[in-house]
């Protein structure tokens, strides 16, 4: 290894804004059928189709329909 490296002419690394958080979320079996088969569908791992969908309806600022209120 050296003992120094130039890194004046690196770029910063673009996908360091997309970090994501791990969490722990209790999901409806069919609801996790349902992204697994869309899943296979589009060649994209379910827990991607999941954050694509909630970050699509937190964009768009989408309100969940509440029945018992």
């Amino acid at each position: 290894m050296r003992e120094h490296y130039d890194f004046s002419d690196s770029i910063p690394n673009p996908y360091v804004k997309r970090k994501k958080q791990q969490i722990t979320i209790r999901l409806d079996q069919d609801v996790i059928g349902y992204f697994k088969k869309l899943s296979e569908k589009k060649g994209i791992p379910y827990q991607n189709l999941i954050n694509l969908y909630l970050k699509d309806c937190a964009d768009s600022k989408k309100e969940p329909r509440v029945d018992w209120e």
